[in-house]
């Protein structure tokens, strides 16, 4: 251990040189870094190290347990098929943003205590926002800002959580919170940022869409499965999330189903699964944590895959919508090919990798007496397999001939998705490998007589769904639309609070900067060009109407005001506002 690095130093350090480089050397390099971070991770036996004084507390920069060790594995076998995914880009900024934030979610799975949770946290946040900006298009910088902005308020949020906890338990362990307390409200909350809950999704379906094409396997890997791991960390069992998860699972599949645009229909498709492992981490039982690290674990690869078949498409054809594709399968058979491999994953197929994660987290629900969440399981399910299983491939490489001849997938974005479909297959077939790394030991059987059937009903129900909705010509995606999400209602409230405030304080502003910055200083500037003068005249003529004296007086003020503008009033005056000045100065200075 002692000849080991920090998990997260490899990446990050090494993305950071990366501009150092061109070429192939930088290719090498950027295919290297993930395996040199995996040779020094394994280095690491359970345990926890890099332990330094900070504060009243310590920091951890590495906590080695089966929980993070499936993370560990899994991000980094990501962060190598997404370099090599993305192995023709000659982009500094991609390359040093996609490799510094894999290996930023690295070092929050390994963390050890909060802060350094909240220092890996933000680096995901901002590693990110250079993949989206990277387009270089106006969406993209709209769509960059706006995540950067969410991101920046989930991490206040936590932060403030943070130093709420440790000011009352004394301790910046990162191990069970549970809720109860305001400062687990506001950790719990900041997680379910980045995890992107109900209502504040919006992030995620605005943003990877518009990331580059290689960016967008990068972010569809690291930000959402990041938060899923510190949930199981921190709130194993939380009954709320179960209501959450469950959200989650359900509402995505209305969108995906009537959005064009086949990366956003991913991006909604996401959330979904994502909703599965939330819903695993709420039920809290070792069944269904086990059912949400394996599906988080599956879900890297075959969403992955699903990402780098469209990215694909995008890369040759130049479009990504629904009705602008059709007829790849004949240009684009490989690539295909291995849409079909994820879509059959994320739709639970028997031998394929989703069916032997997804079942564990719907056979705990059943086990658990939650018979209304297995039902909204079980829709989501047959949601995923209409919109993520059938409407990708069929829309992007069947359906109507769009005309389009392209050549077919770069070699190495060929590779990359072969050896992601080849594990997808792998894993579904042999999943007794994946079991023996999940927290808790199990001996679950995935291929139960009862279960295949069910599933192999649902899909063949799904299907048929599908194609009836095609042969009467009414398939949402063949429409094209704009489709109003959660976000619309703080985009809309946004702008009439914004309206609001400008008309109240721009009235306020105008009023301060009328008495103040015009009407006083002419009166200051008047009064200063005779001030003794003015204050005699002032001061006889107030004592003239406090006392009632008629206007014989008014010689006298004519006199004094001829006196006090030519300067020629008494010598006395002065001293005695001299005098009284002094005595009034003298007074404040004594009373401090």
């Amino acid at each position: 251990m002692i000849n080991a690095l920090p998990p997260a130093t490899i990446l990050i350090l090494g993305g950071l040189l990366v501009p150092l480089f061109k070429g192939r050397t930088r290719q090498a390099l950027l295919l290297l870094l993930p395996v040199i971070s995996f040779i020094n991770l394994l280095q690491l036996a359970h345990g926890s190290y890099w332990i330094y004084p900070f504060l009243s507390d310590q920091i951890i920069l590495a906590r080695v347990d089966k929980l993070s060790l499936i993370f560990g594995y899994i991000f980094h076998l990501v962060a190598f098929l997404s370099a090599l995914y993305a192995l023709h880009v000659d982009d500094a900024v991609q390359n040093v943003a996609g490799t510094v934030y894999a290996g930023a979610a690295i070092g929050a799975i390994f963390a050890g205590d909060m802060f350094t949770l909240f220092v890996f946290w933000e680096m995901l946040t901002i590693s990110a926002t250079f993949l989206i900006l990277a387009r270089r298009t106006e969406r993209a910088l709209g769509a960059g800002f706006r995540y950067f902005m969410v991101h920046v308020a989930g991490g206040l949020c936590l932060l403030a959580g943070i130093i709420m906890h440790v000011s009352q338990t004394g301790s910046a362990a990162f191990d069970l919170i549970g809720l109860g307390t305001t400062a687990s409200w506001f950790i719990f909350v900041g997680i379910g940022v980045n995890c992107a809950w109900p209502f504040l999704h919006p992030w995620l379906t605005d943003a990877y869409p518009e990331a580059t094409i290689t960016g967008t396997i990068f972010l569809s890997a690291f930000t959402t499965k990041t938060a899923i791991y510190a949930l199981a960390r921190a709130f194993p069992g939380t009954e709320e999330l179960i209501f959450i998860g469950g959200a989650m699972a359900a509402f995505p599949i209305f969108y995906a189903v009537i959005e064009n645009d086949l990366r956003r229909v991913l991006a909604y498709s996401l959330i979904n699964q994502v909703g599965f492992m939330v819903v695993g981490i709420g039920i809290g039982t070792a069944l269904s944590i086990n059912g949400a690290v394996a599906h988080a674990f599956n879900d890297l690869l075959f969403k992955g895959l699903l990402f780098m078949t469209m990215g694909a498409v995008m890369y040759r054809t130049g479009k990504i919508n629904a009705t602008d594709l059709g007829g790849l399968y004949k240009s684009m058979p490989w690539t295909c090919g291995f849409c079909i491999v994820g879509a059959a994953s994320i739709s639970a197929f028997p031998l394929f990798s989703g069916f032997v994660s997804k079942s564990m987290v719907m056979e705990a629900a059943a086990h658990g007496d939650m018979r209304w969440l297995w039902f909204i399981l079980l829709f989501a399910s047959a949601g995923v397999f209409h919109h993520a299983g059938i409407k990708i491939p069929f829309f992007a490489f069947y359906s109507h001939d769009s005309g389009i001849r392209c050549k077919e997938a770069p070699k190495h974005m060929l590779l990359a998705m072969g050896i992601s479909a080849v594990l997808c297959i792998l894993i579904g077939c042999f999943p007794q490998y994946l079991y023996s790394m999940l927290p808790y030991a199990t001996d679950y059987q995935p291929y139960s007589i009862s279960h295949v059937l069910a599933q192999s009903q649902l899909l063949i129900f799904s299907a048929l769904a599908f194609t009836l909705l095609l042969l009467a010509g009414i398939y949402p995606a063949e429409i094209r639309s704009v489709n109003v999400d959660a976000d619309w209602i703080y985009r809309k409230g946004g702008r009439q609070i914004y309206r609001f405030c400008r008309w109240a304080f721009d009235g306020i502003n105008e009023w301060a900067n009328h008495i103040f910055a015009r009407q006083l200083p002419q009166l200051l500037a008047h009064f200063f060009e005779e001030p003794g003068g003015y204050l005699q005249s002032y001061g006889y003529r107030l004592w003239v109407e406090s006392s009632g004296v008629a206007d014989h007086h008014e010689k006298i003020y004519q006199d004094i005001d001829r006196r006090s503008r030519s300067a020629t009033y008494p010598v006395g005056v002065s001293v005695l506002l001299a005098v009284v000045i002094l005595a009034l100065v003298s007074t404040f200075l004594y009373l401090r």
